[in-house]
């Protein structure tokens, strides 16, 4: 998910407004956490450790979820979005020179879908690919709960 987020940004031009970097951010603590899990199960006595990282990571998906059906509510206009998150939707060459000026950096509008393919903007599309990571990591977890 992060590759593909980082991948808009880089070829796609989509800068992100500030609930996509927090999307973002629980999805690098999940990638942090996930390694530091890898490590853990691998050592002596560390496959007893399996169900409960598998519930750990269940709820870092589940709270990327939240974060990205919140974000998708904001830009079909179902709730108001953050109050920081009301800038403008593209930035130009004036607000460069702008910027370079003093002027205050704007960021993206979080209550503007910049991309919508099937009816769901990349924040929707991200709301569904982390609610099957969270229940892909249930279960994982249950099946550890069976071998027991």
């Amino acid at each position: 998910m992060l590759a593909i987020a980082h991948a808009f940004e880089t070829f796609g031009g989509f800068a992100p407004c500030m609930l996509c970097l927090r999307q973002r951010e629980v999805y690098w603590a999940i990638l942090t956490v996930g390694v530091a899990f890898m490590v853990l199960v691998r050592m002596p006595g560390g496959p007893r450790w399996r169900e409960a990282t598998c519930w750990v990571l269940a709820l870092g998906f589940a709270g990327v979820c939240a974060v990205a059906i919140y974000h998708a509510g904001a830009e079909w206009k179902f709730w108001p979005g953050p109050q920081s998150c009301s800038g403008a939707a593209k930035v130009s060459a004036a607000d460069m020179t702008a910027f370079l000026e003093g002027a205050k950096v704007r960021p993206p509008s979080c209550e503007n879908a910049p991309w919508v393919f099937l009816g769901l903007s990349m924040a929707g599309w991200d709301a569904v690919a982390a609610f099957w990571l969270a229940a892909l990591s249930v279960l994982a977890a249950m099946r550890e709960r069976g071998k027991r």
